[in-house]
C-alpha cells in the first residue's frame, strides 16, 4: 500500500503547530500596583506607581519544559519591556528572568524554558518604570521540542546579524560545530543566541542574569584555551605589576588579587611586587593621609607573599618602590607587555589570554585595553563598563579605560615623561601620555570582560577626579592647547576649548513648510538666547502656502541676521540643505530643523569651538523631547537595523550608561537635527546625499562620509536643546513614503555595510535591540 502523501504532510504540519496545553492565569498586584480609579478619564487599569510594582501569577502553573509565552499590553510608555521571572525556591532571582518587549496595542510571544519545580511566578509588565497600562492577552502554552528548535532557529536566522540569510540546516551545522569546539550542546548555543535577541538586561539589575546565560558562552573554555595557545605563532609574555590601590586592602583582597594571576589561563606572565614597608600609622592618622601615602602591603601580607614566591618562579619580589618594581619590568627584554594590579582587584581567569589572543591577529596593537566591572562588598561581580573603541575626546573628559589594560613594553619604555610618581599610580595621565606617543590605529580593545575592580569610596572617587583635571591641564599643555580645564561632576572633566578670533561666522539652515506655530518659537527663541555674537540665520522655505508662515517669514527677515530663500521644488531634505549651503556666507554650517528651540545660552559657543578643532568633523548636540526625556545622546550605528539614537526616552537627569550621557565623546555618527561642520569638511564629502537619501538618514550617511575623511565626529551634553521630532515632516504612513523608506534602509545597509556591522562607539556586549545600553 502506498503511503499517504498528505496525510503525512498533515502529521508534520501537526506536530510544528501550538499544542492544546494553554493556561491563562490570574494576577495578584504586589508592591505599588493599583487599579486606576473610575472616575480618571483612562483607557488603562492598572497603574504601576513605583518601578518595584508587579503581579504575582494565581491559578495553574505552566507545565515545565519549551512554552510559548503570549502577552499583550497597551501602555502609556513610549517603550516597554515585560518580564517573567521564576520562583526555584530562593525568591525571584534575575537568574531565571524571561524578558519580552511590549509594543502598546500588540501582542509579543517568544519561546521559553519553563523549569521544572517553580513555585511561583512573577510578571512585571513595566520593567522599571512607573506608568499606567492595561493586560490585553496573557497565555503559557506548552511546545513540542521540536516545535521551539524551529521557532528559535527561525527567530536567530532574521535577528542574530551572524546567521542572517542563512538557511536552516546551515545554522544549525554552525551551532552544532560551535557545541563541539566548546564542549556545550548546541541546543544550549542555540538557546542562549535566541535569549539574547530578546533579552533587555539593565546593567544594574541583570548583570549576574547575563554572566550566567551569556556571557559564559562567550567565554572559552579551558580546553579551548589551551587548544588556541598551541596555536600561537608567538607567546607574548606579560609583567604584572602590583601597585597600591587607592585605599587601604585587607590582606584577604591582597590574596584574592594574586590568586586571580595565579589563575590565569594563559601562563606566560611575571609578576613584581614591590617592597612592603609596615604601615606604621597611629590611630590619629586621618583618612586621607592613609589612602595617600601608606602602604598597602603590610607585613602579614608580605609573609604570605613571600611564601607564594618561594613556590612560582614567576612572582618577583623587588627590593624597592613601585618605581623600582617597573623599572626592573621593564629592563627584562622577554617583556612584550605590561599590566598595573592594584591590591584588591583582580583579573579575570581569561584576563591574559584574550590580550594574548588579539596580539596573534594584531601585531601593532601597542596597547589593548578589555572591559570591567566592579566587586561589591560580598566580592559579587556588579556595574559592567562595557567600553567603546578607541574614543581620545572620552578619554578627555575621564579615565574610561581604567586599569584593564596592557601596554606595550616598549611604549613604556620610550615615554619622555616619569611613568611613577610616589606611591599611587596615576591611569589617566598615563594613558593621556602613551595616547600623545602612539598611533591612535595601534591602541586596541577587546570586548571581554578582563578586570574586577574593588570597592572604594566617594572620597576616593573625588579625589581620583582632582588627579584627572591635573593630568587632562598637563595634556593639554604638552600639545600647546590653551583651553581651560574644570571639574564638571564625578569622574567628569570638561574642556573649555578656545574659539578662534575673530569668531567664525555660522550659517544656520532651517528647512521649512508652513507650520508658522513650530518655526517661530524655533527661530524667535534662538535668536532671543543664542549668545554667540556671530551667526546667521538661513530659513529655507519649501513651497509654503500659509498667509501666517509668509507673513512671519516677511516680518523676521527685519532682524538682519535672518534671511529666507525660497525652494520651489519637491521635499528633498538633502537637497535643500545642499542649496542652503550654497548661498551660505559662513565657514561653519549648522544645520538646525525647524522644531528646535535652544535651551542653554552657550549651545552654539559650545558646538563652535569643537566644530573649530582641526580633527573634529560633525559635531552634534543633546535634544529632548518637550516631556524632558532624551531624544538624542549620540547616534549609534546598527540599533533597529541601521541606526538609532543613543539613550532616547531617558530623563533628563539621568546620567546614562555609564556616564555617558554627561560625558563630551567621539560618536559614529549625531543627528541633522542640530549638527555643526565646518564648510571644508562639507564640501570635501560632496554635502548631503540628494540622490538616494531624500529624507532619512542622510545625516548619519554624511557622518560616515566625514569619519572616512579621517575626521572624529563628536557629541556634546554642554550644548542642549529641545527637539519637536519629525512633527514638520509627518510619519511615514503610506506606500509611496514606506516604499521611500524601504530604499533609503537598502542603500544605507549597502553602501555602510561593515561600518553598521559593529559601531566603535559601541559595545558588541551591548544590545541593538533597545537604545538604552542595555546587555546583549
Amino acid at each position: 500500500m502506498k503511503p499517504n502523501r498528505g496525510l503525512a504532510l498533515r502529521a508534520r504540519r501537526w506536530r510544528l503547530a501550538y499544542p492544546r496545553f494553554r493556561v491563562s492565569p490570574s494576577f495578584m498586584p504586589m508592591g505599588e500596583m493599583h487599579p486606576v480609579a473610575e472616575s480618571e478619564p483612562s483607557n488603562f487599569t492598572w497603574h504601576a506607581a513605583d518601578k518595584e510594582a508587579h503581579f504575582i501569577l494565581l491559578g495553574d502553573k505552566p507545565t515545565a519544559g519549551w512554552n510559548m509565552i503570549e502577552l499583550g499590553v497597551s501602555h502609556d510608555r513610549r517603550a516597554a519591556a515585560a518580564c517573567l521571572t521564576f520562583d526555584m525556591g530562593r525568591g525571584f532571582e534575575r537568574r531565571h528572568s524571561i524578558f519580552l518587549v511590549v509594543r502598546s496595542g500588540k501582542i509579543s510571544k517568544r519561546v521559553c524554558f519553563v523549569p521544572y519545580g517553580a513555585r511561583r511566578i512573577r510578571l512585571e509588565p513595566l520593567v522599571g518604570q512607573e506608568g499606567q497600562f492595561r493586560i490585553d492577552h496573557f497565555n503559557i502554552v506548552w511546545l513540542t521540542s521540536r516545535f521551539a528548535y524551529t521557532r528559535m532557529i527561525n527567530r536567530i536566522g532574521y535577528a542574530d546579524k551572524r546567521f542572517q540569510g542563512v538557511s536552516e540546516k546551515t545554522i544549525v551545522r554552525s551551532l552544532k560545530r560551535e557545541g563541539k569546539e566548546e564542549g556545550i550542546n548546541w541546543k544550549r548555543i542555540l538557546s542562549a543566541y535566541y535569549e539574547a535577541t530578546f533579552t533587555h538586561c539593565a546593567p544594574e539589575t541583570s548583570y549576574e542574569y547575563w554572566q550566567e546565560h551569556i556571557e559564559i558562552l562567550r567565554e572559552p573554555s579551558a580546553n579551548k584555551v589551551a587548544r588556541v595557545q598551541s596555536q600561537f605563532a608567538e607567546r607574548p609574555r606579560f609583567a604584572i605589576v602590583l601597585t597600591q590601590g587607592e585605599a587601604p586592602s585587607t590582606p584577604e583582597a591582597v590574596r584574592e588579587t594574586l590568586n586571580s594571576v595565579l589563575g590565569q589561563r594563559f601562563a606566560d606572565w611575571r609578576l613584581y611586587l614591590p617592597a612592603p614597608v609596615d604601615k606604621g600609622m597611629d590611630d590619629t592618622a586621618d583618612a586621607e593621609s592613609v589612602t595617600e601615602s601608606a602602604p598597602r602591603l603590610d607585613t602579614t601580607q608580605a609573609d604570605w607573599l613571600g611564601e607564594k614566591a618561594r613556590d612560582d618562579t614567576r612572582i618577583r619580589p623587588v627590593e624597592g618602590d613601585l618605581a623600582a618594581a617597573l623599572a626592573q619590568a621593564l629592563e627584562d627584554p622577554a617583556n612584550d607587555y605590561v599590566l598595573f594590579l592594584r591590591c584588591g582587584d583582580q583579573l579575570a581567569p581569561s584576563a591574559l589570554f584574550h590580550f594574548a589572543n588579539h596580539r596573534q591577529v594584531h601585531a601593532d596593537a601597542a596597547v589593548i585595553y578589555g572591559d570591567d566591572d566592579s566587586l561589591d562588598a560580598n566580592g559579587e561581580r556588579t556595574a559592567p563598563n562595557f567600553k567603546p573603541q578607541w574614543n581620545p575626546d572620552l578619554l578627555l573628559s575621564t579615565n574610561y579605560i581604567g586599569h584593564a589594560v596592557a601596554f606595550g613594553a616598549n611604549v613604556l619604555r620610550a615615554l619622555d615623561a616619569p611613568i611613577v610618581d610616589g606611591p599611587l599610580l596615576d591611569m589617566h595621565r598615563l594613558l593621556l601620555a602613551v595616547s600623545r606617543s602612539v598611533p591612535a590605529a595601534s591602541i586596541h580593545h577587546v570586548p571581554f570582560v578582563v578586570h574586577h575592580k574593588a570597592p572604594e569610596t566617594p572620597v576616593v572617587s573625588a579625589r581620583r577626579a582632582e588627579r584627572s583635571r591635573h593630568a587632562v591641564e598637563d595634556h593639554l599643555q604638552r600639545l600647546g592647547s590653551h583651553a581651560t580645564v574644570e571639574i564638571a561632576g564625578d569622574d567628569i572633566v570638561r574642556i573649555g576649548w578656545a574659539v578662534p578670533e575673530p569668531e567664525p561666522l555660522v550659517s544656520l539652515l532651517i528647512p521649512t513648510r508652513d507650520r508658522v506655530e513650530i518655526l517661530k518659537p524655533c527661530v524667535d527663541t534662538l535668536l532671543a538666547i543664542t549668545r554667540y555674537p556671530n551667526y546667521e540665520v538661513i530659513i529655507l522655505d519649501n513651497e509654503s502656502s500659509c498667509p501666517e508662515t509668509l507673513a512671519y517669514m516677511e516680518a523676521i527677515q527685519a532682524d538682519t541676521r535672518v534671511r529666507v530663500l525660497r525652494w520651489n521644488a519637491p521635499f528633498n531634505y538633502s537637497a535643500i540643505n545642499n542649496f542652503g549651503a550654497r548661498h551660505a556666507r559662513g565657514s561653519i554650517l549648522g544645520l538646525v530643523n525647524n522644531d528646535i528651540e535652544p535651551i542653554n545660552p552657550e549651545w552654539l559657543t559650545e558646538m563652535v569651538a569643537h566644530a573649530c578643532r582641526p580633527e573634529i568633523g560633525c559635531v552634534g548636540a543633546k535634544l529632548y523631547y518637550p516631556d524632558d526625556t532624551v531624544q538624542h545622546g549620540g547616534v549609534i550605528l546598527g540599533l533597529g537595523g541601521v541606526a538609532g539614537h543613543a539613550h532616547r526616552f531617558f530623563p533628563r537627569a539621568h546620567p546614562g550608561y555609564q556616564n555617558r550621557l554627561n560625558l563630551v565623546q567621539n560618536l559614529s555618527a549625531v543627528t541633522a537635527a542640530c549638527l555643526l561642520l565646518r564648510r571644508e569638511v562639507f564640501d570635501a564629502v560632496q554635502g548631503l546625499n540628494e540622490t538616494e537619501l531624500t529624507v532619512a538618514y542622510n545625516d548619519v550617511d554624511l557622518c560616515l562620509k566625514v569619519r572616512e575623511q579621517g575626521y572624529r565626529n563628536l557629541w556634546t551634553p554642554f550644548a542642549e536643546l529641545y527637539h519637536h521630532e519629525s512633527i514638520s515632516r509627518g510619519a511615514d504612513d503610506n506606500p509611496v513614503k514606506q516604499a521611500r523608506a524601504k530604499r533609503e534602509v537598502d542603500y544605507m545597509r549597502q553602501r555602510w555595510r561593515e561600518a553598521l556591522q559593529q559601531d566603535p562607539a559601541y559595545n558588541p556586549n551591548l544590545t541593538l535591540s533597545y537604545e538604552d545600553f542595555s546587555l546583549r
